[in-house]
């Protein structure tokens, strides 16, 4: 990627997971950031403190895009069944904004999707000019529960 320097939004994170899972999502967004493709990435810490990453994959039809929170959670239960500890997710800016890279909130399909998987689960959340941990249940207060399984997942 050629142009400016884009600044890492971890120096604005209070928490040091926060910070690594931002500096993770940034880096793998800077990386591989193609415009109208691939503008969000994000990274899950699981609780042995491994960090695994999704990237956000756009599509002509919207709704066969797939959210980089989606991504990194395919891949951490691709590897591992330990408890998920923290998300974040990074927007990279288009080469026509100013505003640099930005962590952004799990939408409310990834709010739904995550807590499924991971009822304790954190994110990193922007709240003026710092970041901070929260519970990701408190940004979602009424989740949808079905009947498909319990509404705490068991793992092995």
């Amino acid at each position: 990627m050629s142009g400016p320097a884009v600044e890492d939004p971890a120096a604005r994170c209070t928490d040091a997971t926060a910070r690594l899972l931002v500096a993770a999502a940034f880096t793998a967004i800077r990386d591989r950031y193609v415009e109208a493709r691939h503008q969000i990435a994000a990274a899950i810490i699981d609780a042995d403190r491994r960090i695994h990453l999704g990237l956000h994959v756009d599509a002509m039809v919207g709704r066969a895009a797939v959210c980089a929170e989606a991504g990194a959670l395919s891949a951490a239960r691709l590897t591992t069944s330990a408890p998920l500890i923290a998300v974040a997710a990074v927007r990279y800016p288009k080469p026509t904004e100013t505003c640099g890279a930005r962590l952004v909130p799990p939408c409310g399909l990834c709010r739904e999707l995550l807590l499924d998987h991971a009822p304790e689960l954190r994110a990193v959340i922007q709240d003026g000019a710092q970041a901070s941990l929260t519970p990701l249940a408190g940004l979602l207060p009424h989740k949808y529960v079905g009947t498909k399984w319990p509404a705490k997942p068991t793992h092995p």
